[in-house]
């Protein structure tokens, strides 16, 4: 089992900066890629970032525009994103996820999820 705990989050406004952390524990982190997804209310989980087991790929959704990095240490277990010039339909709960193989986009291929982290951006 891998437990994953998001935080970071918060409220910041139209412009502003997050960097969510994602911390991960109980088995050996470097063999999962990982991936951020997000959810609006009434909306489905939507992929926003994911990087490979080593870091060495990085794959964004269309939506990020070189907005958000998405980087990871796994001497620490930890994955990050970076959101820059934060927009108000980045409002969502965040949610990491970790893959061993399978769709990164989808999230039905994600063996692990976090329980969310709430980013508002207000304007």
């Amino acid at each position: 089992q891998l437990h994953l705990v998001e935080s970071g989050g918060g409220e910041v406004q139209v412009g502003g900066s997050l960097r969510l952390s994602c911390a991960a524990s109980g088995r050996t982190f470097s063999e999962y890629a990982m991936g951020w997804f997000r959810q609006a209310p009434g909306k489905q989980r939507e992929f926003v970032a994911a990087i490979t087991q080593r870091g060495s790929s990085t794959y964004y959704g269309m939506f990020v525009e070189g907005r958000f990095t998405i980087s990871r240490d796994n001497s620490a277990g930890s994955v990050f994103l970076q959101m820059n010039s934060l927009k108000p339909e980045d409002t969502a709960i965040y949610y990491c996820g970790a893959l061993v193989r399978g769709g990164t986009y989808s999230p039905s291929s994600y063996d692990y999820w976090g329980q969310g982290t709430q980013v508002t951006v207000s304007s």
